[in-house]
């Protein structure tokens, strides 16, 4: 009896799996068996007239197909075609290929047409390590397979195809394998310099971008936090390659991949304060990335912090911190990655206008402190810039001159980036943001002034043990701004002041 190789998705990860068929007599039945989902039990109607479609229609015998190992879960519609060429194999239609099975994923239409599956990418990097190294896909999947080097990626449209290329009679033209240098795009976002005004949050937003450090924006009604917050994919550097490739494996087992399958920006992700907590985190009987794990290496925005559920808010205290996030179900408990800057944005009181000079704030004071207390102590702990966003003034409004471009800024952030990146060598951290404490003591000298100031400002405002090294790692990344070899004191200054409003702190 032949095994045909395809895959299972857990995770990110693709875990191997055998389909192997079985038609004998007895009562007519099509049974499906080694934990299969709804999904994968309606593979029968599906497979069965795909089948007829081209003239190999499989009768009414009892047929037994099996999925192993039998205790892993299998869930979705990649193993359609599988299952159509394990019935034909067994009934000897197909040669047996010399240099074994490729790995098949697929979903069948009722006319045999092949529609695309999620999580091609990870089905492709498992296929790297399979005997055959060859995995034949929906041609739709076929760009984000291609990404993965030593895999022959096979697209097929029609199940017509699929059964030609493994008869000999006709084969599959390999689809060329993708770098991703090549594809790799700037983001298209508002520039920077069209915001007037605003010259400190925008100076806070460019070492947020060069640090990977998380930033919450707060200030009246339209002064400009949302704007702000769009234009920073702008100025964050290019994606890697390696990078690219993490993001495009995500949305691809998300089902969010763009239409041409690969991921060429950072993500920008702005899920609405009504999101659940699974929503967020990520969740399901089948667990799927939530939108944490789909901004990773990209911007997570949260407008409106206050309003989302405080019980959601508190999802993120430990994403924030690991730069992961593991979902446990019945089935399992599976991780995915979670390495985003996170830019919140919140308005001071409930009215919007608490502290605003030229417009009453109608909020009594009970009502702003319940207001800020939305957002809890530990997780304001874990964002390292907080800056006010005070109105624009209008003749600010009405200058014809702009402020600096996002590509001037942008080059700053790259050569900050760059020399991050030298710095800390095959450690694989790309960001300040991602140093431990120990790799912050490590990392950089400081001279005695700045030693001076922080243990002077530890004192005085009583900073935590986390607190303390996240006011290091911002300086870290404004010396590197500066293109600085050691901390100085004014660049611990500069990062002290963006702790400001930090209740739990004596801000």
């Amino acid at each position: 009896m032949k095994v045909i190789p395809t895959t299972a998705i857990i995770g990110l990860d693709a875990l191997g799996v055998g389909v192997e068929a079985d038609m004998g007599f007895g009562k007519p039945a099509f049974y499906v068996v080694g934990l299969p989902d709804a999904a994968v039990q309606e593979a029968r109607e599906r497979v069965r007239s795909a089948l007829k479609s081209i003239g190999n229609a499989i009768g009414r015998p009892r047929v037994t197909v099996n999925l192993a190992p039998a205790d892993l879960r299998k869930g979705g519609s990649g193993y359609d075609l599988p299952i159509a060429i394990a019935l034909m194999s067994r009934n000897n239609d197909l040669l047996e290929p010399k240099d074994n099975w490729p790995v098949l994923v697929g979903e069948l239409a009722l006319n045999g047409d092949l529609r695309p599956v999620h999580g091609a990418l990870s089905s492709a990097m498992y296929a790297v390590e399979h005997e055959s190294k060859a995995i034949i896909l929906p041609d739709e999947n076929a760009k984000e397979a291609a990404l993965v080097h030593g895999v022959t990626v096979y697209p097929a449209k029609t199940l017509r195809d699929v059964v030609d290329h493994l008869r000999g009679e006709k084969l599959i033209e390999a689809h060329e394998t993708i770098e991703f240098e090549g594809v790799l795009e700037d983001a298209m976002a508002l520039d920077f310099a069209s915001v007037r005004g605003q010259e400190q949050t925008k100076r806070a937003l460019e070492i947020a971008a060069a640090g990977g450090h998380n930033v919450l924006l707060t200030g009246p009604p339209g002064s400009g936090k949302t704007m702000l917050a769009r234009a920073f994919p702008g100025i964050m550097p290019r994606l890697t390659r390696d990078e690219a490739l993490e993001v495009t494996r995500i949305h691809s087992v998300a089902g969010v991949l763009p239409r041409d399958g690969i991921c060429k920006l950072r993500p920008f992700r702005t899920p609405h304060h009504t999101a659940s907590g699974a929503a967020l985190v990520g969740g399901g009987t089948i667990p799927k990335p939530g939108e944490i794990s789909l901004a990773h290496r990209g911007v997570l925005f949260l407008d409106e912090f206050p309003e989302f559920s405080r019980q959601v808010l508190e999802n993120l205290r430990q994403p924030l911190e690991d730069g992961m996030v593991s979902v446990s179900r019945a089935q399992g408990t599976v991780t995915y990655p979670a390495r985003f800057t996170l830019i919140a944005a919140m308005n001071p009181c409930p009215c919007g206008y608490f502290g605003d000079p030229e417009r009453a704030c109608s909020c009594a004071p009970q009502q702003v402190i319940r207001y800020a207390k939305r957002v809890s102590g530990p997780l304001m702990d874990r964002i390292d810039l907080k800056v006010s966003v005070p109105r624009v003034p209008t003749e600010h409004l009405m200058q014809i001159s702009s402020g600096e471009s996002s590509k001037i800024i942008r080059a700053r952030v790259q050569a900050a980036r760059d020399r991050q990146v030298s710095r800390q060598g095959t450690t694989g951290v790309t960001t300040n943001a991602e140093l431990s404490s120990e790799q912050v003591r490590k990392s950089f000298k400081q001279s005695d002034e700045a030693k001076k100031l922080m243990r002077q400002a530890t004192d005085k405002f009583h900073l935590s043990a986390r607190s303390y090294f996240r006011v290091l790692r911002v300086a870290i990344t404004i010396a590197d701004l500066a293109s600085s070899e050691s901390i100085e004191a004014n660049h611990v200054a500069e990062s002290l002041q963006y702790r400001q409003q930090d209740s739990s702190e004596g801000y």
